[in-house]
């Protein structure tokens, strides 16, 4: 059932004069403080180039108002996608990837110069990039400070836009896809990951199987995130790609260990972030990338068992070049959630966000 309430939708870094225009791919998360943290790839070119940086605003006015972007990244690669997480106090994760350097000399070098021809010139200094620094990965990196100072990039073996979670013991679980962790002989499936020392060390704990439907492979299954209920039952949500933009869920009940086939919801969307909210129901969002094109959530009531009611938060976006939501709760109990499309009048997507109610 489709649902209408209020909403207020601002901006939190818009750049349209600038050559590096293009911003994408956010997170959000608040930390004990009450600070709200937006995590993004900005200053970029295009959709892929060689420019993107992790970069981070901040807002303690409960996203009315955000600070100018920190740059928490800028290796020689393109830093990509954006998680961000509270760990505790002023603590925060950052969370990001890069594409390895033969991809962008190989496969995707005609992609990137075609889009903008300039571009040559930047490619031709990537094989002198530092062996140690020119391979692909997903990574994370800690704040102790609120984003003043950042301690040392880790890296590990999956990724997902938004990054692992906290659980309700502390622990960090990751549901990622994998990145890079191997040789293209293998196929590259969706690991639960567990550290319980803020990020330092990973271990895995589990796969999630391939679903049980004729015609799937593991290239059709990207992108998941996952939320932990109040019993302990993980439920993870999965990118699925082989139909357009559609959400698969899979779940957990012994900690992220082993999980069922994942099911079809007949969303149409991409990718999922889920997230509980203090009334019990759980709150999905996702990017539609078909007309109309804007950002939607789904609610849940019942533990994830049935998705019955549909906001459509915007439904004005010019192209499909958007999504990538991300919510967060507010004090009051009203929800932010952060995204990226193109404005009204510019010809890049900037980071955006839509203030609303249950």
């Amino acid at each position: 059932m489709e649902k209408r309430t209020a909403f207020e939708h601002g901006f939190i870094h818009r750049n349209p004069n600038s050559f590096f225009r293009y911003d994408g791919w956010p997170s959000v998360c608040k930390d004990d403080e009450g600070t709200l943290y937006a995590a993004y790839s900005g200053f970029r070119a295009r959709h892929i180039c060689p420019f993107g940086k992790t970069c981070l605003c901040k807002s303690t006015d409960g996203g009315t108002t955000w600070s100018a972007p920190i740059v928490v990244n800028d290796t020689w690669l393109d830093d990509r996608d954006a998680g961000v997480i509270c760990l505790g106090g002023k603590k925060i994760m950052v969370t990001w990837f890069t594409h390895p350097i033969d991809l962008y000399l190989g496969k995707l070098k005609n992609h990137i110069v075609n889009d903008w021809p300039g571009s040559v010139s930047v490619l031709e200094q990537y094989p002198t990039i530092p062996e140690d620094q020119n391979r692909g990965g997903s990574f994370v990196r800690v704040s102790e400070d609120g984003g003043a100072t950042w301690g040392d990039i880790i890296q590990l073996p999956v990724s997902a836009p938004h990054g692992p979670i906290v659980r309700r013991d502390g622990s960090l679980l990751y549901l990622g896809k994998e990145m890079w962790a191997h040789d293209e002989s293998t196929p590259d499936v969706i690991i639960a990951m567990e550290s319980r020392d803020d990020g330092k060390t990973w271990t895995e704990l589990g796969r999630v199987p391939l679903p049980d439907e004729e015609g799937i492979i593991w290239n059709h299954l990207h992108e998941p995130h996952v939320v932990e209920l109040p019993d302990g039952k993980l439920i993870g949500m999965i990118r699925q790609e082989r139909s357009f933009g559609t959400i698969y869920q899979t779940e957990s009940t012994d900690g992220g260990r082993t999980w069922t086939n994942p099911v079809p919801l007949g969303i149409h969307g991409l990718p999922p972030h889920i997230i509980e909210h203090s009334s019990g129901a759980l709150v999905m969002v996702f990017g539609r990338r078909e007309v109309p094109f804007g950002e939607r959530a789904v609610v849940s009531y019942d533990g994830g068992r049935t998705w019955p009611d549909e906001y459509i938060l915007r439904d004005d976006a010019p192209s499909g070049d958007l999504g990538y939501p991300a919510t967060v709760e507010l004090a009051d109990g009203s929800l932010l959630t952060v995204y990226y499309q193109i404005a009204q009048g510019d010809s890049f997507p900037s980071i955006q966000y839509t203030k609303w109610t249950l």
